[in-house]
């Protein structure tokens, strides 16, 4: 499994491109990842569009959990995928036959599936494997600094 990471500046413009996240396996329960990345990304200003066929029609930070990436609204520009590996194809392929202005597959760290990656990059996407939007962002965009942890990133910035 290539799991190579993404160079920082296809990260960067992933990021501050983005404008509305589906979130396929969010969980409604605060302590579970897929909550608190989703709580985070939207508190960065992002739409956080949540996936979960268990929990479709209830109400998760201000939007209705839907069952299918197909039931997304059209404007979803980034999947971010919460699921094991061995689930990442379809996921991947009912995002490019439903989504039409997505522009990127994101997988959580520990995702990863070369075939999906190369279906979605051959048709103009661009794929992250292996990573958080909200680890990346916190590092790449400086918040991590405030907490003394070295980003590996020069910034003026304070």
């Amino acid at each position: 499994m290539d799991m190579n990471r993404t160079d920082d500046a296809t990260l960067r413009k992933i990021l501050q491109r983005t404008k509305t996240i589906a979130v396929v396996g969010v969980s409604p329960n605060p302590v579970r990842p897929s909550y608190f990345v989703a709580r985070y990304m939207k508190l960065k200003g992002f739409r956080v569009i949540p996936v979960n066929p268990g929990h479709a029609g209830e109400e998760l930070m201000g939007e209705t959990v839907r069952a299918t990436l197909a039931d997304c609204p059209p404007e979803v520009d980034m999947v971010d995928i919460f699921r094991r590996s061995e689930h990442v194809p379809p996921i991947v392929e009912e995002a490019l036959a439903h989504l039409p202005k997505l522009r990127t597959i994101w997988m959580q760290i520990g995702v990863a599936h070369p075939k999906a990656a190369a279906e979605a990059q051959a048709q103009g996407l661009d794929v992250v494997q292996n990573l958080c939007p909200k680890m990346e962002y916190q590092r790449l965009f400086g918040e991590l600094r405030m907490g003394g942890i070295n980003t590996g990133i020069l910034s003026s910035r304070l």
